[in-house]
């Protein structure tokens, strides 16, 4: 589990892929501090296990389910990313619940300077756009952030001096790929507010002439 808020930004030292799969090193200092092999890090939002420690970095592999959700497909030598340790149970939610499991992607279409603050525009999957609300909070590479504009096809988010320099958001570009990661409370709500599929069927086959035949009407 993770908030949001991110320790650290990283660069990417190598990626190896394979067919489907690979693996991701990444220079790292303050991420490294108490961590362990089987320990989880976040990489711009995805969640990883770390596979290999050495001085000044940490290995991840990445496997296809990964790769398909997530822009890390996409990363090369010297890119920064967005790092974050899995929180300590008796750490703060300096951001909100984050579980480092990507829902997919956004394209950023815009970015607008007003005074000291960024906008950043993001454009995305109806299915991603469902789940978020205006006022509400969204992952973004890993970030926690929260939304100021909504529409039909796309999102907007104000991104203040602070966040822009602790992160590598403002680094990137219109046209640039990001993590996205929906509200949790928000994706369990939908979940349990649709009922099952077979349950559909069930009520279904209910109707005048299913109650007549058992003696209901």
């Amino acid at each position: 589990m993770f908030t949001g808020i991110i320790e650290e930004i990283g660069t990417v030292d190598s990626v190896v892929s394979g067919a489907s799969a690979g693996s991701i090193r990444i220079s790292a200092r303050t991420v490294l501090e108490g961590t362990k092999l089987g320990d989880s890090i976040a990489v711009n939002g995805v969640c990883l296990t770390v596979t290999g420690i050495s001085s000044g970095s940490f290995t991840a592999d990445v496997m296809p389910e990964t790769l398909r959700r997530s822009n890390l497909g996409l990363l090369k030598k010297g890119d920064r990313v967005n790092l974050e340790r899995a929180m300590s149970a008796g750490g703060r939610f300096g951001g909100h619940i984050v579980s480092g499991h990507i829902d997919g992607t956004g394209v950023i279409s815009a970015m607008k300077r007003e005074q000291n603050a960024v906008w950043v525009t993001v454009k995305t999957d109806p299915s991603i756009l469902a789940l978020i609300v205006e006022k509400g909070s969204i992952a973004i590479d890993g970030i926690s952030l929260t939304v100021a504009g909504l529409d039909s096809s796309s999102f907007s988010v104000s991104v203040i001096p602070h966040t822009g320099g602790q992160t590598a958001l403002l680094t990137k570009r219109a046209g640039d790929r990001v993590n996205l990661e929906n509200d949790m409370i928000g994706k369990y709500v939908q979940r349990l507010m649709s009922p099952p599929s077979s349950a559909k069927e069930q009520e279904s086959r209910i109707d005048e002439s299913f109650l007549a035949k058992y003696g209901f009407m």
